[in-house]
């Protein structure tokens, strides 16, 4: 036990049980050290932004080339003065829904059965890899030609980037399961539907959340990307436009937008996956 662990071990009086001496033996959490991450995290972001405020207020370059955190908070405020951003960020919104709520019945489906049948994993392997290696970026043009610029080529984009981290952490979450947990299990006379429904599904919630935090990443990623190629409506297509007309703060806006969304969902499913982990030992 380090001297700082020490000095919070709290006294032990006479008379005392060996339960209570326990308790209250027990190193007590230090309040800064819970908060210490939120501290540390928005230092760190408010050193950020002034060192970049500091360097674009000396126009060393341009602001077509470096805006500074204000000129950038300016234009997000106009942007949301106009009437568009609504319409745009629905777009954008119902895109990721759709997309990313199919990949998550599709890349769950997939994903326990390639976990729970080897053979079918055999049979999945290579389409998986196959198209977790291709870009979605160069399907695009073909989706385009299918399904014209409106909705569904973005929707099948954000779906193809979402669904294979979901079907890779699912099945390794469904084939990371304790070999003895399976064996008890057997040998209480257990089905194989009983075992992976009490044992297996429950053993990969984590597995499955971090699939689900992973995916979020390429769905935004897809929506933005859809939406530079071909759009008539999005935050992508907000960040496209504000790219070919030089105004580099609006773009900046844009860009934020998109990944204090990211960061927002991102930060529910760990909170989510968090909860589902509180068994395991905490790393000090």
């Amino acid at each position: 036990m380090s001297i700082k662990e020490a000095d919070r071990v709290l006294p032990v009086t006479a008379g005392e049980s060996n339960a209570t001496r326990e308790k209250r033996s027990v190193v007590q959490p230090s309040r800064i050290k819970q908060y210490e991450p939120l501290v540390l995290g928005t230092v760190s972001v408010v050193l950020a932004l002034t060192a970049w405020q500091l360097v674009a207020n000396a126009r060393i370059y341009s602001i077509l080339f470096l805006p500074g955190p204000w000129d950038v908070a300016q234009a997000f405020v106009k942007l949301f003065q106009t009437d568009d951003i609504w319409l745009d960020i629905g777009t954008s919104g119902m895109e990721m829904g759709i997309g990313y709520g199919m990949a998550i019945g599709v890349g769950l489906v997939l994903g326990m059965l390639m976990g729970w049948y080897t053979r079918f994993q055999y049979a999945l392997d290579p389409f998986v890899n196959f198209f977790y290696s291709t870009p979605r970026i160069v399907l695009i043009p073909l989706f385009i030609l299918w399904w014209g610029i409106e909705m569904p080529p973005k929707i099948a984009v954000i779906f193809l980037g979402a669904l294979f981290p979901i079907i890779i952490n699912t099945m390794a979450g469904v084939r990371n399961t304790e070999a003895a947990l399976l064996r008890v299990a057997r040998s209480f006379g257990a089905s194989d539907a009983l075992i992976f429904r009490r044992v297996v599904l429950p053993g990969s919630v984590p597995f499955i959340l971090t699939g689900f935090r992973l995916g979020i990443g390429h769905a935004l990623t897809g929506v933005v990307v859809a939406e530079l190629i071909a759009a008539k409506h999005g935050v992508g297509q907000i960040i496209a436009i504000a790219g070919q007309t030089f105004q580099t703060p609006k773009m900046l806006a844009g860009v934020i937008l998109i990944a204090c969304t990211g960061m927002l969902l991102t930060t529910i499913l760990q909170r989510i996956e968090n909860r589902f982990q509180t068994w395991r030992p905490q790393i000090r």
